[in-house]
Parts: C-alpha cells; sequence; structure tokens
C-alpha cells in the first residue's frame, strides 16, 4: 500500500526537527548525507546506541480574537480595566474592598456565561495522590523536590482548571476587536 507524502506543514516539523537532530548527531548527519547523494549504506549489525532527543514542538502564535473578545466583556461587565489601570495607593482597603465586589462580580459573570469550568483534579486540596508514570504535564505541574522518575508521590496544592465549553458571543464582521471599550462622550 502506497503511503501518501506527508502535508507541508508535516514536511515544515519534520525539516526542523531533522535539522537539530543532524546538528546534535554526526552518525545521523552521515548518513542523510549519503542518502542524499544516493548511496545505499550497509548499517553495522549492532547500531551504536541511540540517545533519545527531546521532542521538538514548533510553537503556534495564538490568535488574538478571543483574547480581545474576553477582556472586552470583562470591562464591559465588570470595568476590568478600568480598576487594573487605576492607582489605589491612595485609596481605603474599604474603598478598594468596595470596588473588588463590583469587579469580582462583574467578572464571574463573564467567566459562568462564557465558560463551562471544571477542575483538572476531583480530590480535595491537601489528599496525597500518586502520579503515575506517563501522568499528563499539561494538566499537573509537580513542584517542590522533583527528584528521580514517576510514579511521584505529593499533595495537591491546587486542584487546576480546565475549560469543557466555551461560549464567546458571534461577532459582526464589522465589529472592531481591539477597541475594548470604546470612549464615552455625554451630550
Amino acid at each position: 500500500m502506497k503511503q501518501d507524502p506527508p502535508s507541508l506543514l508535516s514536511r515544515i516539523s519534520l525539516a526542523f526537527g531533522t535539522f537539530f537532530a543532524i546538528i546534535a548527531d554526526g552518525q545521523l548527519a552521515a548518513r542523510v548525507q549519503a542518502l542524499r547523494a544516493g548511496e545505499q549504506r550497509n548499517e553495522p549489525s549492532s547500531p551504536a546506541p541511540v540517545t533519545p532527543r527531546p521532542v521538538v514542538v514548533p510553537l503556534r502564535e495564538a490568535a488574538p480574537d478571543g483574547a480581545l473578545q474576553l477582556l472586552g466583556l470583562l470591562q464591559r461587565e465588570a470595568r476590568f480595566i478600568d480598576f487594573i489601570q487605576e492607582d489605589v495607593a491612595d485609596y481605603s482597603d474599604a474603598d478598594i474592598g468596595a470596588a473588588v465586589r463590583v469587579v469580582h462580580e462583574g467578572c464571574r459573570k463573564v467567566l459562568h456565561d462564557s465558560f463551562t469550568i471544571a477542575p483538572v483534579r476531583d480530590e480535595a486540596e491537601g489528599s496525597r495522590i500518586t502520579l503515575p508514570a506517563g501522568f499528563d504535564a499539561a494538566a499537573i505541574r509537580v513542584t517542590g523536590n522533583v527528584v528521580g522518575q514517576p510514579p511521584f508521590k505529593g499533595s495537591i496544592t491546587h486542584r487546576g482548571w480546565r475549560v469543557l465549553e466555551t461560549r464567546l458571543p458571534k461577532l459582526s464582521g464589522s465589529h472592531e476587536l481591539r477597541i475594548v471599550a470604546p470612549a464615552e462622550v455625554e451630550l
């Protein structure tokens, strides 16, 4: 069965990964050079041990639209930008506390209206758990004295959060996302 050629993005990823692998491994560089020259090489019956290399994952740029839309919602419902931009050093704790209640209520409304959020771990904070080999390092950050290989035993200091569903409002084509709060002019 003939295999389809990889896509352009797959080839770019392969090229970058191969580039760094060739720089790091002289034997691989020699094999690639021979392959490009059309030579057939006889590999030794017992190849040299291969040192595992970290996987090079290309970074992708996040589209700013969702972030700008969320920032606009936080400003509209909670006056979030106004609060953060304000120098609160001269205000009393009571005044700041009163403002925080308004900001908190608005931010909470935006989160509840726009997302379904659930904890990453179901156990209570402070619970003792064991992380097996192959645990999801994107979902669990190991802190403290990390030595050796999993399984790791430790206590949950934060359950984490994951977004299960996103419900940002639909936008018209003329909506300018970079204007997160229009200027207001009273007549």
